[in-house]
């Protein structure tokens, strides 16, 4: 597999996309804008050296000989058709768009600046043009190759992304193991993973123990410890142990895959920040035509004996207007923010859906899978001795509680001890020997058959989770009952923590479930939830958001499965858990690759920033604009003060820094 070149053709795809209102011409290279300013600052020198309205306004007299006032429009004409052209042909597009934006503007103003030199060059009285058509072209070459450089680092960052599976994957084949190139597994081959190594493919455990880092993909700086029959991620890195693992998806199927995708899908959706710089630029094309004809006529009737000293007003009007600062306002932004959010798990599949998240006033999360594990876990207080012995009951057993009481001693690290004769009960417990003890892990109905008396204390004790919807099983030897072990879904630790942040931020939380009130109400109680919609079934939960809606409220839908998938629809923001379910990731505008629902509150966090980022941007782009177009015009002339065509496209091109600069800040931003 490639991934060079898995990496430009992202890249290609998403620079089709994302700035179709600008003459699409962040799809260039950075490198092209590299050489070409390097070489038109070079060829510049000789321009200025030679320059004789240059050598005037300066008070200077440079090198002459004859011919030598040829030079600079020789120099100039190459710099115009070398550097230029670029603008132009952005221009074209922009037009036959219907959409003039600031490569119409540029175009404009080089064009003019050209007209204008050449005809002095020929003989019409006036002080030439080519340093200042020369500096522009220069200056403008710089600020793109400013802008493509910061927009691509970006698009570097995700593009890392792919950089990090390995090309070739050792595969186990019978007693011995083959380096083959990663392109060539197929689901169901067995590879080996060696310690430190990047796991190639996504995959499940099928022998030894290790801890995995998954940061990477889930933002998650822990390492997750992997035993057979847990579920490894391509592009992960294996710790201290030796993994064997049988390959689960390959290629386009792989979760790295699926997160390149969605990145590339949000780079290409539009924004309304963005549409909002569109029509800002089409704005301000209009507002420079109208500026630059007024400043014609003013100057005109002003200075009718100066045609020189009117068209340099009217050039320096068409300058300080290009909007080149307010093309990268918003898409730099974009860009940075969806490499934060990928880098914290927070993948912006529609980057309306980031708009909107700032906007959120009730986050309502499914609770099964979301809020809680999906799976069946221990509850409550067990007694260690209790519990080491049930998991010794237990251990032979495929059952999912089985395994649950057998995870929960291994999560303690207790002493499991050896058992044997090991038997079935039909659907309601198992027995075994352990040592010489005859043991049994059954129901309540066991219980009741065996006319066994329980405890005041474990009566209670049971009642009281039962409500709560757990599934309760007791450990027997002969007569007696030597406790009991509850269980039940079990409730993420992240979750209480995500609720308290939520509702920090003034936002209300609420819970879906299918479950019963009073298991709802349970797990609601231990995190904090006051607002609980329970018993909803899977049709049903799609009502439950337009309910919410109803008064005016901004919904966001937190949910994992095939039935939240219209739910998730139907809010104003879809958030799916990314344990989840493929259906629901495509009805989500925002996918969490971690299960965490901590991520919600970074969600939120990294729309309003971003949002802070774009108008702050806004403003710095399109505010200079409004100061500059009057100096350019020569409002304040009377009192000496005039802005030249060169100091105009510096102007520009300090703007173009400032935004750029200020996007950059937004990396600062803690998402935890």
């Amino acid at each position: 597999m490639d991934h060079s070149q898995h990496d430009h053709s992202h890249h290609d795809e998403h620079h089709e996309h994302d700035h179709g209102g600008h003459g699409d011409h962040s799809a260039h290279d950075p490198a092209i804008f590299r050489r070409k300013f390097w070489l038109s600052l070079i060829l510049t020198i000789p321009t200025l050296v030679f320059s004789q309205g240059l050598q005037e306004i300066l008070g200077l007299t440079g090198p002459r000989f004859p011919g030598s006032q040829f030079i600079p429009a020789a120099f100039g004409i190459a710099i115009f058709l070398y550097g230029g052209l670029v603008f132009l042909k952005g221009a074209v597009t922009e037009l036959r768009a219907k959409q003039p934006g600031m490569m119409t503007l540029i175009s404009l103003a080089i064009v003019v600046a050209l007209g204008y030199s050449i005809a002095v060059t020929a003989g019409l009285p006036g002080m030439d043009f080519w340093w200042e058509l020369a500096t522009l072209i220069t200056i403008m070459l710089l600020g793109h190759w400013i802008e493509m450089s910061a927009v691509m680092g970006a698009q570097d960052a995700l593009g890392e992304l792919a950089k990090l599976l390995p090309d070739e994957a050792d595969m186990v084949h019978g007693d011995h193991v083959m380096t083959v190139p990663v392109s060539r597994l197929a689901v169901g081959d067995h590879v080996l993973v060696r310690p430190g190594a990047a796991i190639p493919v996504d995959g499940e455990v099928v022998d030894g123990e290790s801890d995995v880092d998954e940061s990477l993909l889930t933002g998650e700086s822990a390492a997750v410890a992997k035993s057979v029959g847990a579920h490894v991620v391509g592009g992960s890195v294996n710790g201290s142990g030796a993994l064997t693992i049988s390959v689960t998806k390959v290629g386009g199927d792989t979760a790295l895959a699926g997160i390149m995708k969605l990145v590339a899908e949000a780079q290409s959706s539009r924004s309304s920040a963005q549409l909002l710089a569109d029509r800002a630029a089409a704005l301000l094309f209009y507002v420079a035509l109208g500026a630059a004809v007024l400043t014609l006529g003013a100057w005109l009737l002003l200075r009718p004996d100066d045609p020189a000293f009117v068209l340099e007003r009217v050039v320096s009007v068409l300058v300080i207007a290009c909007p080149h600062a307010l093309g990268l306002a918003i898409p730099l932004v974009s860009q940075i923010s969806t490499a934060l959010g990928a880098r914290n798990g927070i993948l912006v599949r529609d980057r309306l859906a980031l708009e909107e998240a700032r906007r959120i006033d009730v986050v309502l999360f499914d609770k099964t899978g979301t809020l809680t594990t999906g799976r069946q876990g221990v509850v409550g207080d067990v007694d260690d001795e209790v519990l080491a012995l049930a998991a010794a009951v237990e251990q032979k057993s495929e059952h999912a509680i089985a395994r649950a009481i057998v995870a929960a001693a291994k999560e303690r690290k207790l002493r499991i001890p050896r058992s044997k004769g090991f038997s079935s009960l039909a659907g309601r417990g198992v027995t075994a020997t352990v040592g010489d003890r005859a043991l049994t892990v059954a129901s309540r109905r066991v219980v009741t058959e065996r006319g066994l008396e329980l405890p005041a204390e474990l009566v209670n004790q049971s009642r009281e989770v039962s409500a709560g919807g757990a599934t309760v099983v007791y450990l027997i030897e002969g007569d007696a009952v030597l406790g009991m072990i509850a269980l039940a879904d079990t409730v993420r630790p992240e979750s209480a923590e995500a609720v308290q942040l939520l509702t920090k931020r003034g936002v209300r939380v609420a819970m879906l479930t299918g479950d019963s009130r009073e298991v709802g109400e349970w797990v609601a109680s231990r995190l904090g939830i006051t607002e609980v919609h329970a018993e909803v079934l899977p049709g049903q939960k799609s009502e439950v958001v337009a309910r919410l809606q109803a008064d005016g409220s901004r919904v966001a839908m937190v949910g994992d499965g095939v039935n939240d998938a219209p739910a998730l629809a139907t809010a104003d923001v879809g958030i799916a858990i990314g344990a989840g379910t493929d259906v629901a990731i495509e009805s989500a505008g925002i996918v969490l690759a971690s299960s965490d629902p901590r991520g919600v509150a970074g969600t939120l966090a990294l729309s309003r920033a971003t949002w802070r980022k774009e108008l702050q941007n806004l403003f710095w782009a399109t505010g200079y604009n409004a100061v500059g177009i009057p100096l350019a015009a020569g409002v304040l002339f009377g009192a000496g003060i005039l802005l030249p065509p060169a100091l105009a496209a510096v102007f520009m091109s300090v703007s173009t820094i400032v935004v750029a600069a200020n996007a950059q800040l937004l990396r600062l931003v803690k998402l935890r």
